[in-house]
C-alpha cells in the first residue's frame, strides 16, 4: 500500500472538446504506462465504440500513473452537459481538478458548471491553456476570462491564486512560461500536480469509512461500486456495515427555492462484507486484500450497493454520511416494440417484455435513468438528463440486434410548491460567423430564447449566449447547421427549472408519407423530388406507413413512392431528357429523433433508421383524427 502523503488524486474537467482524454493520453506517453512495443490506440480511455465513434467521453473512469514518487489517481469526466452528473459525483472522490480551457474558444457553458461545482466543494483547480499552438489561439484572453469566471463564481482568494500552465495535450507539453520555457514534455505538470494538489485527509488508524460515487457491473459478480476511502483500511472478507440514505422531500424543488440546508434521513443498514476489492494502476484494474485511506477503489459484495451509500466500520457510531446528488431527468421518451411489416428482417423482433428487460439491466449502472411501464398503451416511458442520454442508450440496443421504435423526446414537467407549472430550462451557448447572427437570433427568438450576452470576438466570429426552454432546443440543431451552413458551434447546459413559457412553434413542414409497400422507383422519385425533400433512393425498400421525405409546405403528403411508368407502345415527350436525382438526406439516429412530430416514431435497427406514423394505415390517421377533433 502507497503512503498516503504520496497520493494523488484529482480529476480532469472541461468542456466537451476541450481535450481531456487526448492529455491523459500523453500523460501515459510520458509516464510509460504501454510498454515500447505495444500498439495503442488514439483516445485510449473511451473505450465504448460509441464514444470512439462520437469522439465525446460518456461515462468517467479513472486511472492511475507514477511520477515524481508519488502515485497519482486521475478520473476522467464527461464533458458533454447530458452526463454532467458524472462530473458532479466524481468530484467527491478527489483533492483538486485539472481545468482545461481551450486557448481559442475560453471558458464554454460546461467549464462554468464544473468549476462553480469545484469550486463550492472547496476544491482549488489548476488551470490548464490547452490547444495554445493552434490558429486564432489567445491564451492571455482565454486565461483573462478564466479569473473573471472564478469571481463570479465567488472563489476564494486562495482559489483565484490557481496555477496555470500553457501547452497542447495532443503533442504532449506544458509550460508555465509560455514565451520563455522550453516546450519539451509535461514535467512541469507533474511538478505542479504533486506540489499544488493536497495530499488526502483522513486518518488510516482510525474506523473505515468511505462512500459509494460511481456504480459498475461485472459478469458472475454483479454490481459494484467505487469511492474514495476517507479514513481507515479494509480487507477482503472483513465485515462492514453498508447505510442507505436519502433526502426528505423534493430535493430539487428545495434547491430551487434557494434551500441548501436540506434534510435528509438514514433508509436502510445492513451488515455486508467485500468478495473483491480492486484498486488502478494504469489502465488496469488489480485485485488487492486490503485498501487504505485515499485509495480510490471497487467494491464487490453487497447485492444493492447503490449511489451516495456509506460503508463504515460496525465500530463507527452514526457514521452514515448525507446523500449525494442524482441528476434528476428532463427527457422522456416512449420505447415500443417494432410493429412494421420490416420487423425481424434486419434484427431480432423483440417483444415489449425483453425492452424491458434490457432497460432494467441498464438502470444496474446508468443512475440517471428512469423506466416507467405505462399500463394503459403498449409502451414504456424512458426518462434521462437529455436527447442524447436517451439516444447513445438507443444506440446501444439496437447495436446489439434488437429492433425497436421511440417517439419524439419531450420535456418532463413539474409543479412547485404554489401549482405553478414548471419546465426545464438551459443556458445555450452559439458561436457563428457574424453574417449569420440575425437568422439565428429570429429563430430563437420565436423557440422562447432570451438573448443574454452577446460578445465579438473580433475574429468575424460572435458567441451569442442565451436562456432557453430545453423544449425550444428540441429539433433546432439541424435548423442552426442548415442556418450557418454548417460553421456554427452551440452548446447548451440544463440550469434548472422555471416557469412555463407558453406554447412554441411546432415544425413548419410537414411529412411525405408513403401509400403502397415495396421498392421506391426512379419514376416516382423524379415526380416528388419536386415536392420536398426526400429520404430515400430509387430501390430503398419502403412501406405503407413509412415516411420518405419531408414536404416543402406545412401537412403531411400522402404519396406513392412505388408507382411505375406505365407500359405502352407510344414514346414519351422528353424521354432523352430525364431529370437527374437529388441525393437523398439520410437521418442519422440523433437527426431523425430532432425531427418526428409527436405523431410519428423512429424505427432503429441495426442496420436502419427509419421514420414512420405512429398509426401506418391512412384510414387509421384520418380516424384517430376525427376522434381528437370530436373530443
Amino acid at each position: 500500500m502507497t503512503s498516503i502523503d504520496k497520493i494523488r488524486n484529482l480529476a480532469i474537467v472541461a468542456h466537451i472538446d476541450h481535450g481531456k482524454t487526448t492529455l491523459i493520453d500523453s500523460i501515459f506517453r510520458m509516464t510509460q504506462v504501454f510498454r515500447e512495443n505495444q500498439r495503442v490506440v488514439e483516445r485510449v480511455m473511451d473505450s465504448n465504440e460509441l464514444e470512439r465513434e462520437r469522439g465525446i467521453t460518456i461515462r468517467s473512469k479513472h486511472c492511475t500513473v507514477e511520477a515524481h514518487g508519488h502515485l497519482i489517481n486521475i478520473i476522467d469526466t464527461p464533458g458533454h452537459a447530458d452526463f454532467s452528473g458524472e462530473v458532479e459525483r466524481v468530484l467527491s472522490m478527489v483533492d483538486s481538478v485539472l481545468l482545461l480551457v481551450d486557448a481559442n474558444e475560453g471558458p464554454m457553458p460546461q467549464t462554468r458548471y464544473v468549476t462553480m461545482r469545484a469550486l463550492r466543494m472547496g476544491l482549488r483547480p489548476i488551470v490548464l491553456i490547452n490547444k495554445v499552438d493552434r490558429p486564432n489561439a489567445n491564451p492571455a484572453k482565454a486565461l483573462d476570462e478564466t479569473f473573471d469566471l472564478f469571481v463570479e463564481l465567488g472563489a476564494t482568494d486562495e482559489q483565484c491564486d490557481f496555477a496555470v500552465l500553457y501547452g497542447s495535450g495532443l503533442d504532449g507539453w506544458f509550460v508555465r512560461d509560455l514565451e520563455h520555457d522550453e516546450r519539451n514534455g509535461m514535467e512541469p505538470l507533474f511538478e505542479t500536480i504533486v506540489s499544488h494538489v493536497p495530499a488526502p485527509k483522513g486518518d488510516p488508524e482510525a474506523p473505515f469509512l468511505m462512500q459509494v460515487s460511481t456504480l459498475g457491473w461485472r459478469d458472475h459478480i454483479g454490481r459494484t461500486g467505487t469511492g474514495r476511502i476517507l479514513q481507515g483500511s479494509l480487507k477482503r472478507l472483513e465485515p462492514f456495515q453498508r447505510y442507505t440514505t436519502s433526502w426528505v422531500g423534493d430535493s430539487l424543488l428545495e434547491l430551487m427555492d434557494g434551500n441548501q440546508d436540506r434534510d435528509w434521513e438514514v433508509t436502510g443498514a445492513e451488515a455486508d462484507r467485500p468478495t473483491y476489492l480492486w484498486v488502478t494502476r494504469g489502465l488496469e484494474s488489480v485485485a488487492v486484500d486490503e485498501v487504505t485511506t485515499g485509495d480510490i477503489v471497487t467494491i464487490a459484495g453487497p447485492k444493492d450497493i447503490n449511489i451516495g451509500d456509506t460503508i463504515a466500520s460496525s465500530e463507527l457510531v452514526d457514521p452514515a454520511l448525507p446523500p449525494l446528488d442524482i441528476e434528476e431527468p428532463t427527457v422522456s421518451m416512449l420505447f415500443q416494440a417494432n410493429t412494421g411489416p420490416f420487423a425481424g428482417k434486419e434484427g431480432t423482433a423483440v417483444t415489449l417484455r425483453q425492452i424491458r428487460t434490457r432497460l432494467e439491466r441498464e438502470l444496474r449502472t446508468n443512475v440517471a435513468l428512469r423506466v416507467e411501464p405505462l399500463s394503459d398503451t403498449d409502451a414504456i416511458k424512458v426518462s434521462g438528463r437529455g436527447e442524447l442520454h436517451l439516444a447513445i442508450l438507443i444506440e446501444e440496443m439496437r447495436r446489439e440486434g434488437m429492433e425497436l421504435c421511440v417517439s419524439p423526446p419531450e420535456v418532463i414537467l413539474r409543479r412547485d410548491s404554489h401549482g405553478h407549472l414548471l419546465e426545464p430550462y438551459e443556458t445555450l451557448s452559439i458561436d457563428v460567423p457574424l453574417e449569420f447572427q440575425g437568422t439565428v437570433m429570429e429563430k430563437l427568438s420565436r423557440r422562447k430564447g432570451e438573448l443574454r450576452d452577446m460578445h465579438n470576438s473580433g475574429t468575424g466570429i460572435i458567441r451569442l449566449e442565451f436562456r432557453i426552454p430545453t423544449r425550444g432546443l428540441i429539433g433546432y440543431r439541424n435548423d442552426f447547421l442548415t442556418d450557418t451552413r454548417g460553421l456554427g458551434i452551440m452548446s447548451s447546459r440544463f440550469t434548472g427549472y422555471a416557469s412555463w413559457a407558453g406554447d412554441i412553434a411546432a415544425r413548419s413542414r410537414g411529412s411525405m408519407v408513403a401509400m403502397e409497400t415495396g421498392e421506391a422507383t426512379r419514376y416516382s422519385i423524379e415526380n416528388l423530388q419536386e415536392r420536398g425533400t426526400l429520404f430515400v433512393a430509387p430501390m430503398d425498400s419502403v412501406y405503407e406507413g413509412m415516411i420518405v421525405g419531408e414536404s416543402s409546405r406545412p401537412g403531411d403528403l400522402p404519396c406513392n413512392p412505388v408507382k411505375r411508368r406505365a407500359l405502352t407502345n407510344h414514346r414519351a415527350a422528353g424521354k432523352d431528357h430525364s431529370e437527374g436525382l437529388d441525393v437523398p438526406r439520410r437521418l442519422t439516429l440523433d437527426t431523425a429523433l430532432e425531427w418526428i412530430a409527436p405523431d410519428e416514431r423512429v424505427e432503429a435497427t441495426p442496420k436502419s433508421i427509419r421514420v414512420r406514423k405512429s398509426l401506418l394505415a391512412l384510414e387509421d390517421r384520418k380516424r384517430e383524427e376525427k376522434r381528437r377533433a370530436a373530443g
